[in-house]
């Protein structure tokens, strides 16, 4: 048997009872689907686990058990695919339509790198050391595998991975400042003495670069 076969039967399943106008037994359901009621009541089993179908006490009118009910719960398929490449694309599209987009894009991405660590216990001080390694954490949370340098007082961070690679691949100029924008403010949330100044895209095939500076006006 395939192995694709049970999803599609359950998906079968829940077609008939979204179709039906009442809640309906198993028995009435494998008539429809042509299939034994085991089949159905395994399927229907799942279901239920996932929050798609309900149990519906049935009307009593004759002595004896009467048999389970079932009725569909009305909403959008939570398992079904999902497209969020296709939606990063139109955003950066409109995003890179507009005007100067890099400068929107960083934005954006300030308020957003602000946010991630707004609902943190902030400390009155933050050494630049304790700065750096809190943004390197929170790159390394999102899968941009950061590596930390420094030489001769510069210091920097690599990332070695992309998460969104394919767009910025042909988004640049949209999703690096985003980047830029989010590490931006991830730092600024902090009251960090340490800030970036420049992120430089595909340095490498396998690297980009965050510049770290100090703040003029940090104590």
């Amino acid at each position: 048997m395939s192995r694709g076969r049970p999803s599609r039967r359950r998906r079968d399943v829940l077609r008939v009872l979204k179709a039906a106008s009442s809640p309906m037994s198993i028995t009435a359901i494998a008539k429809v689907l042509g299939v034994h009621p085991n089949t159905v009541r395994f399927h229907l089993n799942t279901l239920l686990n996932d929050g798609r179908v309900e149990h519906i006490e049935p009307y009593r009118k004759r002595p004896g058990r009467p048999p389970l009910m079932f009725r569909a719960i009305p909403q959008m398929d939570r398992h079904g695919p999902r497209r969020y490449r296709l939606l990063a694309e139109i955003l950066a599209a409109g995003l890179a339509s507009a005007r100067d987009p890099s400068a929107k894009a960083q934005a954006a991405g300030r308020v957003w790198g602000r946010r991630l660590t707004a609902s943190e216990q902030q400390r009155e001080k933050t050494s630049s050391d304790e700065s750096i390694d809190h943004l390197v954490g929170v790159l390394d949370e999102f899968g941009f595998a950061p590596e930390r340098r420094k030489s001769d007082g510069q210091q920097w961070i690599d990332l070695r991975h992309c998460p969104f690679l394919e767009l910025a691949e042909t988004r640049t100029e949209v999703v690096c400042p985003v980047h830029l924008g989010m590490m931006q403010g991830v730092l600024e949330s902090q009251a960090a003495p340490v800030g970036v100044d420049r992120l430089d895209p595909f340095v490498e095939p396998d690297l980009c670069v965050a510049h770290l500076t100090p703040l003029e006006n940090a104590e």
